[in-house]
């Protein structure tokens, strides 16, 4: 298996601002993606058009709708995500109701052809989630259990977000992964949360934490030593903008329900490759450790996140596929990723590859 570029449809222009499916869906082929996570909001909006009476019914259409418009463009949905605020939650009857809708999320996945369901960790309050890891850790077996009924079995990726309220670190998330302990459980590798959690801190003046290039070789050397590989169910890759001022209340992303590093995300991510734009996290020494560290091959999916994907302007789909599509390109350079093609020689008469 080789390392495959994707992209989260979310990252070609907001369905809300007017961003259509199958022209992202045309932008993603055109430049060379093989595969799309499909975003949930997308899904919903090609729903709202649909005949039926239920939101499930409508749902599960759109779900078929799009798995042909992938189809015919030959792209494969990866994953559908994401499924928020799941786990945890001290409401147990909303707890209950999320879990009854992890069923209708598999049956979506099966439709779509994908079976990989991406949970992001809450970023809920305090007041509203266990503090009780316990709790959490059943309420994904529970879920995780859900998707080995289904046939074929559908997978589950746990991502740290770096602003999350109980679990903001890949450590945090691993040891959920491990305590979860079912084989169709595992963890998401995203470059943006590991850096934006150890390596940045776009309230501080410079946009870093207190010695953060140590903190990220100190991270990465546990990685190669905790996290099996074969747990590792996808990769994201963004990085983000260095901020010319520290994200405070005086400036212009500050958004007093959101964390700083979260308004940060939503405003500023970027492919990786970009210095030019600002790009400045650990991204490539990420990469390296996951892809040549741990032998990762998979799935390598851009989510970008950014205040310009908000916009109507029609461009903004080919804009961001073109965009990723260098970075693609770029990562291939820089981690060597190239496909070596043997070279033929004859040898004693007979022809032979050498690689």
């Amino acid at each position: 298996m080789t390392c495959k570029p994707s992209i989260c449809t979310m990252s070609l222009g907001r369905a809300f601002a007017g961003h259509s499916m199958e022209y992202k869906l045309d932008m993603a082929q055109k430049y060379g993606f093989r595969g799309i996570e499909l975003f949930y909001e997308d899904l919903e909006y090609v729903a709202k058009v649909k005949p039926g009476q239920s939101s499930a019914t409508k749902l599960l259409a759109a779900a078929s709708q799009v798995r042909q418009w992938c189809d015919r463009r030959k792209l494969e949905i990866i994953c559908l995500q994401p499924f928020m605020d799941f786990g945890g939650l001290l409401d147990r009857e909303k707890q209950r109701q999320n879990l009854a809708t992890i069923e209708l999320w598999t049956e979506l996945a099966l439709t779509l052809g994908t079976d990989l369901i991406l949970f992001p960790s809450s970023f809920l309050s305090v007041s509203r989630l266990s503090d009780d890891v316990a709790v959490l850790i059943k309420d994904f077996q529970d879920a995780a259990d859900v998707g080995l009924k289904r046939t074929p079995t559908i997978r589950f990726a746990f991502e740290a977000l770096c602003w999350g309220t109980r679990v903001s670190t890949w450590e945090d998330s691993w040891k959920i992964i491990s305590a979860v302990n079912r084989p169709n459980f595992g963890l998401c590798v995203d470059t943006f949360n590991i850096a934006g959690q150890i390596f940045a801190d776009p309230a501080a003046v410079d946009g870093c934490t207190r010695s953060a290039d140590a903190a990220v070789e100190w991270s990465m050397e546990r990685l190669m030593s905790h996290v099996d590989p074969s747990k590792i169910f996808l990769v994201q890759i963004a990085d983000a903008e260095r901020l010319e001022r520290p994200l405070n209340e005086n400036h212009t992303f500050y958004n007093v329900e959101q964390p700083a590093r979260m308004s940060w995300s939503r405003n500023c991510r970027l492919f990786y490759g970009e210095e030019h734009l600002g790009g400045y996290l650990p991204v490539k020494r990420i990469l390296q450790t996951v892809i040549h560290g741990l032998g990762y091959r998979g799935w390598m999916s851009f989510e970008v996140f950014h205040r310009k994907l908000t916009e109507s302007d029609s461009t903004v789909p080919e804009y961001y596929a073109a965009r990723a599509s260098r970075s693609w390109a770029k990562i291939v350079r820089d981690l060597s990723l190239e496909r070596k093609t043997p070279r033929r020689e004859f040898y004693q008469g007979k022809e032979r590859a050498v690689l």
